[in-house]
C-alpha cells in the first residue's frame, strides 16, 4: 500500500473540505449573525491539518484498489471529526465533542439522526451547515473531489468504486471516471435546484427551500424546524417532498440514461425501479388502510400522513409530519423494516437496496425449484440478463454480514446502556440504514444517549453509508499483507 500517497490524497481532500466550511460563514454574514468566526477557525484548523498531511505525503502514480478503500474510510472518519468543529466551537450550541461528532457523522452519512433540540432558534448558518453536510454526503464528497480535482494525479476509479453504493460498482456512464463523476453531479445539482424551486413555489421561504432541497435530494432528513415537515402543515410542500424523495431513491445512473435518451421508458423497463415503486404503493395501501380504521384516534389525516411517512421512511429520508412511533403497533415496525430494504442501488438512499432484495428473492425461488427438480439447471435472470453466480454470492455475503453486524450492534448497545429492546433495535436499524428517526426513546431525537452509545451508532452510520464491506475489508489481516 502507498501510505504516503494515501496521506497526500487525504490532505488534499481535507483542504477541499476546509473551503466548504467557509460557505456557512457567508450565510452568517448575510443574516448579520455572530457565527462567522466559528466557521473560519474550523476551516483554518482543517486547512492546516490537510496541508500538513499533503506535505508529509507524496505522489506515487496510479492508486490501487486497496489504496482507494483506505482513502475512502480514512476520509469519512476524518471529515466526520473535522466536520464536528463548527458545532463544537459554536456558542449557540451547548454540546461536547461527542455530540458534535454525532451530528457531523449523521449529516455526512445522510442518516439524519440528531442530538440537537430547539432547531427553530438556531442561527441560520448552523442550520445551513447541517444541510450542507447532508448534501455533500448524499452523492459522496469523494466523487465530487474526483470530478473537480483532476490535479490529484492519480486514477479516480478506485475512489469511485469504493464510494459508490450498490452491488455492481464497475459500470461507467462515460469512458473517464472524471466525466462519470461530473455527469452524476450535474444530475444531482439539477435535481437540487428543481427541488428548491418547487419548495419555494409551494410556500417555503427561500432559506427553508434551499436547506430542505439539500436534505431531500440527499435523502438525509435534516430539517430547519423541530417539527420537521409538520411545521409547514402544507399538502403542497409534502407533495413536493414525496416526488423528490421517490426520484432521489432511484439509481442516478438510470437518471443519466433517461436524460441522454430523452425518454422515460428506461424507468419502466428497469426491474429494480418497478419493485421499488410497487413496494411503495403496497406499503401506502396497507398503512393508509390501518390508519383509516383508526381515524380520529391516531391521526385526522390518515391518507395524507400515511403516504408521506411511507415514502419518507421507506426511502430512508426520515422527514416526519407526525410522531409515527405512536401509530398502531404494526405500522412503526413495518415502516422500520421497509427502511431495511431502502431505495435503489446507485441512489442516495440507504438500506440493503432493492436490487439485492430482488436477487435474494429470486435466489430463494431458484433453490425451491432445485429441490423439486434436483437435476434441473435454472439460471438466475434479471429480466433477460443472466446474473453471474459471483454477483449472487456477493449479495448473499453482504446480506449475511449485514444481519450479523446488525444483531451484534443491538446486543452491544443493550449491553453498554439501559436501553430497552425496541429502542436499541430501532436505533441501530435507523443508523445502519441511514434513516434517522427510530422508536422508543429515540423517536424524536438522540439527545438522551450516552457517549459510548453515540460512538457506536456513529460506527453503524459509517458502516451503512459505505455498505459494510468497504470498512470491513480495511479491518481484515489480509488487507495489510503485502
Amino acid at each position: 500500500m502507498h501510505f504516503r500517497s494515501v496521506l497526500r490524497i487525504i490532505g488534499i481532500l481535507l483542504m477541499l473540505f476546509s473551503t466548504i466550511l467557509l460557505f456557512p460563514s457567508l450565510v452568517a454574514w448575510l443574516y448579520s449573525e455572530p457565527g462567522i468566526q466559528t466557521f473560519v477557525i474550523s476551516a483554518l484548523i482543517t486547512l492546516l491539518v490537510g496541508a500538513a498531511m499533503f506535505l508529509a505525503g507524496r505522489s506515487a502514480g496510479e492508486l490501487r484498489t486497496r489504496d482507494g478503500f483506505m482513502i475512502t474510510v480514512m476520509f469519512y472518519f476524518g471529515i466526520g471529526i473535522f466536520g464536528a468543529l463548527p458545532f463544537y466551537f459554536s456558542s449557540d450550541i451547548d454540546v461536547g465533542f461527542t455530540e458534535a461528532s454525532f451530528e457531523s457523522f449523521s449529516g455526512l452519512t445522510t442518516t439524519g439522526a440528531t442530538i440537537l433540540t430547539s432547531l427553530d432558534d438556531l442561527p441560520h448558518a448552523q442550520l445551513f451547515y447541517r444541510h450542507l453536510l447532508q448534501w455533500l454526503g448524499g452523492m459522496g464528497i469523494i466523487v465530487l473531489a474526483v470530478a473537480v480535482l483532476p490535479m490529484l494525479g492519480v486514477g479516480g476509479m478506485q475512489l469511485y468504486r469504493a464510494e459508490s453504493p450498490g452491488p455492481v460498482k464497475d459500470s461507467k456512464l462515460k469512458p473517464r471516471i472524471t466525466e462519470t463523476a461530473k455527469a452524476l453531479w450535474y444530475i444531482y445539482l439539477t435535481l437540487t435546484i428543481s427541488c428548491a424551486a418547487a419548495y419555494w413555489f409551494a410556500g417555503m421561504s427561500v432559506f427553508d427551500a434551499i436547506c430542505h432541497s439539500f436534505s431531500t435530494v440527499a435523502i438525509g432528513g435534516f430539517s430547519t424546524h423541530d417539527a420537521s415537515m409538520g411545521y409547514f402543515d402544507s399538502v403542497w410542500v409534502e407533495s413536493v417532498a414525496i416526488v423528490f424523495m421517490i426520484i432521489s431513491g432511484i439509481n442516478f445512473g438510470l437518471h443519466f440514461v433517461v436524460w441522454n435518451r430523452r425518454s422515460l421508458f428506461p424507468y419502466f423497463r428497469d426491474l429494480e425501479v418497478r419493485l421499488y415503486l410497487l413496494a411503495l404503493v403496497g406499503l401506502c395501501f396497507i398503512v393508509c388502510l390501518v390508519l383509516i380504521n383508526e381515524a380520529g384516534t391516531t391521526t385526522d389525516h390518515p391518507v395524507r400522513e400515511g403516504i408521506f411517512q411511507v415514502v419518507s421512511i421507506a426511502t430512508t429520508t426520515g422527514f416526519t409530519t407526525t410522531n409515527f412511533s405512536v401509530w398502531p403497533s404494526l405500522l412503526p415496525i413495518l415502516l422500520l423494516l421497509a427502511a431495511f430494504a431502502g431505495g435503489c442501488a446507485g441512489s442516495t438512499a440507504g438500506g440493503i437496496k432493492m436490487v439485492r432484495v430482488l436477487l435474494l428473492y429470486l435466489q430463494g425461488v431458484r433453490e425451491l425449484r432445485r429441490l423439486i427438480h434436483p437435476n434441473g439447471i435454472f439460471p438466475l435472470k434479471l429480466g433477460k440478463q443472466v446474473v453471474p453466480n459471483k454477483v449472487v454470492e456477493s449479495v448473499w455475503s453482504f446480506f449475511s454480514a449485514y444481519v450479523i453486524i446488525f444483531l451484534l450492534l443491538v446486543c452491544i448497545l443493550m449491553g453498554i446502556s439501559s436501553m430497552d429492546f425496541t429502542t436499541a433495535f430501532s436505533a441501530v436499524g435507523a443508523s445502519l440504514n441511514n434513516l434517522g428517526p427510530g422508536l422508543g426513546d429515540v423517536a424524536l431525537n438522540y439527545a438522551s444517549l450516552t457517549e459510548p452509545t453515540q460512538w457506536l451508532l456513529m460506527l453503524a452510520m459509517v458502516l451503512g453509508r459505505l455498505e459494510i464491506f468497504t470498512l470491513l475489508v480495511v479491518l481484515t489481516p489480509a488487507f495489510w499483507r503485502h
